[in-house]
């Protein structure tokens, strides 16, 4: 009897383990969850974070992971249930989306209530050296970043300067105009203005991928075009 009832309890858990595994096989979204999360754990370990900070982002992570799995579940049931559009199903997946929506939203206040203090603190030494770069430094950022941009679309043959090919220069563009408002922001707003400027570039490169003018690749090179560029200009210049 004891042996049975042990079987039974080490299947359920290889049973959950087999769900969590199909999630992360079937699913993009939950494997993007659980790679920022792993990023964010390291993270904490790396800026210290006191125990409440981390039981806080680990119960963040958790609500997260369960939201999408949950979402997922329904997903499927709906779609076995049902084989044409109805109302009510289309509803149930929206509403189980904006349950991920809603624990998303919550583990980005809490990992920003976190981590913006430590993260202002271990770079306002390096970047209130650089507060002080003149603001020609940021223009020459952005051309250096044009010129990387056009000469690689001429080299490689792909593309129109403002559309297609490698890489992608709108991409180039905002995520050079992020590192620049980084350093030229002051201490007391820094984390602030850099995560709206961060967003406001992540928003541009999905743009450039939603309405296929760009591939993921050629959206990431040019993220690092001009995040590189830019970031050399204010080391060396500055």
């Amino acid at each position: 009897m004891t042996a049975q009832r042990s079987s039974g309890v080490f299947e359920s858990f290889n049973y959950a383990f087999e769900g969590i595994i199909h999630v992360l096989r079937t699913q993009r979204n939950m494997r993007i969850h659980f790679a920022i999360a792993v990023f964010v754990l390291v993270f904490a370990l790396v800026v210290n974070v006191t125990k409440l900070e981390l039981i806080a982002l680990l119960i963040s992570i958790t609500f997260v992971l369960i939201a999408e799995m949950l979402n997922s579940a329904v997903e499927a049931a709906i779609d076995i249930a049902t084989t044409s559009f109805d109302p009510m199903a289309k509803l149930a997946k929206d509403v189980a989306a904006g349950a991920v929506l809603i624990a998303t939203t919550n583990a980005i206040a809490v990992g920003y209530l976190v981590f913006a203090g430590k993260v202002a603190d271990r770079s306002a030494h390096l970047l209130d050296r650089l507060r002080q770069a003149p603001a020609e430094l940021t223009l020459v950022a952005l051309v250096l970043t044009v010129i990387v941009v056009i000469a690689t679309k001429a080299y490689t043959g792909r593309g129109t300067p403002l559309r297609g090919g490698v890489p992608s220069g709108h991409a180039a563009l905002a995520f050079a105009g992020w590192m620049a408002a980084t350093y030229v922001a002051g201490p007391g707003h820094r984390f602030l203005i850099s995560s709206i400027a961060l967003i406001m570039a992540l928003l541009v490169a999905q743009t450039r991928v939603e309405s296929g003018v760009h591939s993921a690749v050629e959206v990431t090179y040019g993220a690092l075009v001009g995040a590189l560029s830019a970031l050399v200009i204010f080391q060396v210049f500055s």
